[in-house]
């Protein structure tokens, strides 16, 4: 049956055309923006993933630089340790002079003193960023190591502890022939210690740091599977939506023309 009120062929041919501009736009979306899912509409459940990610991502980048920082902390006060150690060793050394009957005493004490000193004002001014390990008021610092999600999806944080030390004490004063070696092997057994506990948490906050930037590369690829665009595929489509495009046009012109038809049933 024909009929100049409604044209069928048309309205089945202008959804068709619509459902094809529709998809047609998505897939320049996804070709512009590079992404499949670029909002919750498109994927709801797999935007929410990744958008979990990303925030864990940007987490990590800050806690990578606030590890950078905290390396660098440490370092300092290792180097500080280790040249303190060898300060000590030079101190060793002159108490063994000091033991010769025909030894300077009076030189080798000032050179003792200058040597305390500098043990003083390098467990001193050891600071980075304002924070001492090694002076007298130095501290424990708590340092965030690493961060992860426990079952229930909760954001928790692991800490490691940088035991500070006193390492200006080892710069009290020394009197040359009453000072014993077994003094300053005590004075080097702590040198010693401390930079062997700064070097262990200097090693753990590297590692750490490279962990969490491989980590990082990681969550990276799981939101580009879920939301980024296949663009080879994206492309082909594309280029069949324009097809589809194209007919549904012309479709629904030989549609529109049906309804002229009828006035020839007049003639």
């Amino acid at each position: 049956m024909s009929s100049i009120l409604t044209n069928n062929g048309a309205i089945v041919a202008l959804q068709t055309l619509k459902n094809v501009n529709g998809n047609l736009n998505k897939a320049q979306s996804e070709i512009a923006t590079g992404l499949r899912v670029a909002t919750a509409k498109d994927n709801s459940s797999a935007w929410a993933i990744a958008s979990t990610m990303n925030s864990d991502i940007q987490s990590m980048k800050t806690l990578s630089n606030s590890l950078t920082s905290a390396g660098a902390m440490v370092s300092t006060a290792r180097d500080a340790a280790e040249q303190i150690s060898e300060k000590l060793k030079e101190i060793q050394t002159k108490i063994v002079q000091a033991e010769n009957p025909d030894a300077d005493t009076a030189k080798l004490q000032a050179e003792v003193t200058a040597l305390t000193d500098t043990i003083v004002s390098i467990a001193t001014s050891a600071q980075y960023n304002g924070i001492n390990l090694t002076s007298a008021a130095a501290t424990d610092q708590n340092v965030t190591v690493s961060i992860q999600r426990d079952d229930a999806g909760a954001l928790t944080a692991e800490e490691l502890t940088v035991t500070a030390f006193d390492l200006e004490a080892l710069g009290a004063a020394l009197t040359v022939g009453t000072a014993t070696l077994d003094d300053i092997d005590t004075l080097l057994d702590t040198a010693n210690e401390a930079a062997a506990s700064f070097g262990a948490a200097q090693a753990r906050i590297e590692a750490q740091a490279g962990f969490l930037n491989k980590q990082a590369d990681s969550l990276k690829m799981g939101v580009s599977a879920l939301v980024d665009a296949d663009m080879e595929e994206a492309s082909a489509r594309l280029q069949a939506l324009q097809t589809q495009q194209q007919l549904g046009i012309q479709a629904l012109s030989i549609a529109n023309q049906a309804p002229s038809a009828v006035l020839s049933l007049f003639r």
